[in-house]
């Protein structure tokens, strides 16, 4: 049996990792930066979808009269373990900002647990509206969905409502500064239903993506109170502006505005910063770039019309 050449490869990947480092890393200050955890990160939100949900969630030997006690436990046990991967995003930003400066670093790190406690407390006590929030969404799956027989099996079963307890979680860690939590927090669902929320994505109560695969939502979306998305939707970006270096601007409003009450059906495809009115249907299969009025409904006929002209006798 042959031996494999493992001093070899060693040697080969070490090379590698030493040429990333020196053209994106040039003086080499972040590489002992401990990164946050993604393992992690996915034992924290079982945690919080335990006490979010804990007689549906939680552990199956759970019963009533302790639900309180598990709750206090599964939080304590979250919010410190959440605590340390604060701190390593909050130290990770700060290296980068800072760029081996010593006395800043020491002033950062001075100032970095005083920080990621606040954060940390401020997450912990907007789980009450989440939980809110996200019953909001679990009875509009129910009642938008005739073949659900009950709020639990939609709790249960449904990747919607799985995507959407990690979307609130993640949105949150968002608006608090911590970007790379929450989307690593998004990618965990993303993995398990096929559904891509970026958490910057601002979305009202009551939202109900039904079946779910395909489903993308960019980060400047704004979706309003009772929307309903199906299967392969996309609220994406039309174009992407780039600096004079050709280095794409981040953070522009670049995705759709959907108002109240709209009902999007699968395979629409709605790009831009484009205002989608309250009450409006979008049908399935089309293309649409241009902003649609309350109340309209647009259609594959439609569609086609507005993007080449008059339909003809086949259309």
């Amino acid at each position: 049996m042959a031996d494999f050449d493992i001093g070899a490869i060693v040697h080969g990947l070490h090379e590698a990792r030493s040429r990333w480092r020196a053209a994106h890393r040039p003086t080499g200050e972040l590489s002992g930066i401990e990164f946050p955890s993604r393992d992690a990160l996915g034992t924290i939100v079982g945690q919080l979808k335990s006490l979010l949900f804990p007689m549906r969630l939680g552990p199956p030997e759970l019963r009533p009269e302790s639900e309180d006690f598990h709750v206090a436990h599964a939080l304590d046990a979250a919010l410190h373990a959440l605590l340390r991967q604060v701190r390593l995003e909050l130290r990770y930003n700060a290296a980068l900002r800072q760029r081996g400066d010593a006395a800043a670093d020491a002033a950062a790190d001075a100032d970095i647990d005083a920080r990621a406690m606040d954060i940390t407390r401020t997450f912990g006590a907007a789980l009450p509206a989440i939980r809110a929030l996200l019953d909001s969404d679990v009875l509009a799956a129910y009642q938008g969905d005739p073949a659900a027989r009950s709020v639990d099996e939609v709790l249960l079963c449904y990747p919607g409502i799985l995507a959407m307890i990690h979307h609130r979680l993640a949105h949150s860690l968002y608006r608090l500064g911590l970007p790379l939590l929450a989307r690593i927090i998004a990618e965990l669902a993303h993995g398990q239903t096929g559904i891509d929320i970026h958490p910057g994505a601002t979305i009202g109560a009551g939202f109900f993506i039904d079946h779910g695969t395909g489903v993308v939502i960019g980060e400047t979306a704004v979706i309003g109170q009772h929307v309903r998305l199906y299967q392969a939707v996309t609220l994406g970006a039309r174009r992407f502006p780039a600096d004079a270096d050709g280095t794409l601007q981040k953070g522009l409003p670049r995705h759709p505005v959907v108002e109240d009450d709209v009902v999007i059906y699968a395979g629409a495809t709605v790009l831009g910063r484009i205002t989608i009115g309250k009450g409006a249907v979008i049908g399935g299969n089309v293309w649409v770039t241009h902003d649609v009025a309350p109340g309209a409904r647009v259609a594959q006929a439609a569609a086609r019309e507005d993007m080449f002209g008059p339909a003809g006798d086949t259309a």
